[in-house]
């Protein structure tokens, strides 16, 4: 799928790994060890809320066959060279071409809140994206997914392969995601400051699942949160 020059893209495609965002900057292509991507659901925190609590694992089906899960389908480990497709199951749902995987939940309404913590990844995806999505797709470059992205030290917000440097978020190790079913929004909350730091507008009108994609490093998702208090933005 060819992409104009200036969009950020970091696309898995039969064992390698080709990276758009510093292509004439990179003059070799980049070998990673297996990393580790973690689902956890802790328990609900003590603080109220009128919203429900969404809580999800990760959705095998789904995964490229660069992603490996474990732990009962809590996590999952990227694997540069992946496996062999004509290993894996055939299954219409899971992602051909890019190292995504979606969360097991379908949201269709309400307002839901999770968080991610992420260690030595460079590049990686967070966000929704419709459930019928297209399996040749990665998530943000189509118009049924909307994600906060990092590459290059830099956030960007992306959606229908538009993207939108984000600024004012601080470190990457720890973020959340604010989705707003009905008012079409999600955000991007900067735990530390407790505040909002960008939104992206879609209408939601179709069934909408946590979606991740990850290149290298490790990812830690706390779902079944509350939404935190006093929130700015």
């Amino acid at each position: 799928m060819a992409l104009p020059g200036s969009v950020a893209r970091l696309c898995c495609l039969a064992g390698r790994t080709v990276n758009f965002f510093a292509a004439r900057q990179r003059p070799k292509i980049v070998l990673w060890t297996a990393k580790r991507l973690f689902i956890t659901s802790p328990a609900n925190t003590n603080s109220k809320s009128k919203f429900a609590d969404l809580q999800f694992r990760l959705d095998e089906k789904t995964a490229h066959s660069s992603l490996d899960l474990f732990k009962k389908d809590t996590g999952v480990i990227y694997r540069m060279l992946g496996l062999d497709p004509s290993h894996t199951q055939d299954n219409p749902e899971r992602f051909r071409d890019w190292a995504v995987v979606f969360g097991d939940e379908k949201i269709t309404g309400g307002r839901h809140y999770w968080e991610v913590t992420v260690k030595r990844s460079q590049e990686f995806r967070v966000g929704v994206a419709e459930a019928l999505m297209s399996r040749d797709d990665c998530v943000g470059t189509s118009s049924s997914s909307w994600v906060f992205g990092y590459a290059q030290r830099k956030w960007f917000a992306m959606t229908n392969n538009k993207i939108v440097p984000v600024t004012l978020v601080g470190k990457a190790d720890r973020v959340g995601i604010l989705l707003d079913f009905e008012a079409g929004t999600l955000g991007l909350v900067d735990i530390e400051k407790r505040k909002i730091v960008h939104f992206i507008r879609g209408r939601f009108k179709i069934p909408l699942c946590p979606a991740f994609g990850l290149w290298d490093g490790e990812l830690l998702t706390h779902s079944g949160l509350t939404e935190p208090e006093g929130l700015e933005g």
